[in-house]
């Protein structure tokens, strides 16, 4: 690929990252560029239009998206890119407006698994979605608000020879003022949200509202080759998703497969929701289209047999500091293509017939790829791919761009691996 259609490419990721603050913003992002390129939006209230058409719907932090071909019938398969929108976070409490010795802060709990210190000293903001009493979702974000505080070396003198350690309650509530600025009748964080929202604070019932880094993405280095970024895990993978679908409309009809975009929420918490891999979301989906062809329950089963689900999210490149962490003999480096997981217990769901197919998507789109295993001694992580296998019975391989500082309030990348990332799916939704 070119230097300019690299540069092309990081810039749009690094346009739907900023997009893409929190998971709902994520799906509404995913939602709007799909409906650009002319799907068109499903409630799942309504009847679905049965045949061909693109289509999209969004349920809470989640978003599914899909093309079915003219000429596709009953037993007609499907190549689905599954992914996640969540990303490690703090997520505001129940009354979130504390103060303390003079400050204001924000109750916040930890979602998921954060690298706890690397969020300390940064510009955070708010984002997510308030819930008002009428029963409408107001997607916010704040814009820089909140900066958690690290205790100076002064009054922690052992910090660099001890380590430093953070307690999850004491230690990680953020700031936002000083209770003498407040202006008359206080300051409230549900208040500040409405205000941005253009709602009343009273009619606000429920929130949805995590912090989230305001560092824009950066390209840097040598060549200006790595490309720092929040949310790298897992935006990286649903920003290849979507462009490799909008770029797959013309090519599914003749490969005759219908593709799939789906993006789950709650990954990071391990998926158990109605909008996270381990929910209904995506057999429900599924269901419609298939019931939308004509398909009886032996048919959908059918075409479940010759379908393909690419499981893909982020994973961990050599680290050089660290590379006793790694498996010996396999070591991928960034830059070096994107990530075939393998795991012997199934922790990632690729098998000998899931490697071939993604060697010959990648000789397809013309890029290197390589495989990870975790060291012997490492635990190893999971993703959606061993969830979505289970639920459906379709055959399952999991992907992911190489990182460092994977969890890290910003992660970083070589900017050739989502660009190569995104030329491999985009085989797989053209493949017939």
């Amino acid at each position: 690929m070119t230097d300019s259609a690299i540069d092309g490419y990081i810039t749009d990721l690094a346009a739907f990252i900023e997009a893409s603050p929190s998971s709902y913003h994520a799906a509404a992002e995913v939602a709007r560029r799909v409906e650009n390129a002319g799907f068109a939006r499903l409630a799942e209230t309504d009847a679905w239009p049965a045949g061909p058409g693109r289509y999209v719907v969004v349920r809470d932090g989640a978003v599914i998206a899909w093309v079915v071909p003219e000429g596709a019938g009953a037993t007609t398969p499907f190549h689905i890119l599954g992914a996640h929108t969540d990303s490690p976070a703090f997520k505001l409490k129940p009354k979130p407006t504390v103060e303390s010795s003079g400050w204001l802060q924000a109750g916040v709990e930890v979602y998921g698994g954060p690298l706890l210190n690397s969020w300390l000293d940064r510009e955070l903001e708010l984002a997510g979605r308030l819930v008002t009493r009428d029963g409408r979702e107001h997607l916010v974000r704040t814009g820089p608000l909140l900066r958690i505080p690290q205790l100076a070396v002064h009054l922690d003198r052992g910090v660099n020879a001890d380590g430093l350690v953070l307690d999850k309650q004491r230690h990680t509530q953020p700031v936002f003022g000083l209770a003498s600025d407040a202006p008359l009748g206080g300051a409230d964080v549900i208040g500040l949200l409405a205000d941005v929202a253009g709602v009343q604070a009273s009619d606000v019932l429920g929130y949805d509202v995590l912090t989230a880094d305001t560092q824009p993405p950066a390209r840097f280095g040598l060549e200006n080759s790595l490309f720092a970024s929040r949310r790298l895990d897992n935006l990286s993978s649903v920003h290849a998703g979507v462009t490799a679908l909008i770029a797959a409309v013309d090519a599914a009809a003749e490969a005759g497969q219908i593709p799939v975009l789906a993006a789950f929420d709650h990954e990071e918490l391990g998926s158990e929701s109605r909008s996270g891999a381990s929910g209904p979301f995506l057999s429900d989906v599924l269901t419609r289209i298939s019931e939308g062809l004509g398909a009886s329950d032996s048919d959908r089963l059918r075409a479940y047999a010759g379908s393909w689900v690419i499981s893909a999210d982020a994973g961990h490149s050599v680290h050089p500091n660290y590379a006793d962490r790694h498996d010996p003999a396999n070591r991928p480096l960034a830059g070096g293509g994107p990530l075939l997981k393998i795991n012997a217990n199934q922790r990632y769901t690729t098998d000998a017939a899931g490697a071939a197919l993604w060697a010959r998507l990648c000789e397809t789109a013309g890029v290197e790829y390589q495989e990870f295993v975790s060291h012997n001694s490492m635990p190893c992580g999971s993703t959606i791919g061993p969830l979505t296998a289970t639920r459906l019975g379709i055959a399952t391989v999991d992907v992911g761009v190489p990182l460092l500082s994977m969890h890290s309030a910003r992660e970083l990348c070589h900017v050739g691996d989502p660009v190569a990332l995104g030329g491999a799916l985009a085989a797989f939704f053209a493949l017939g």
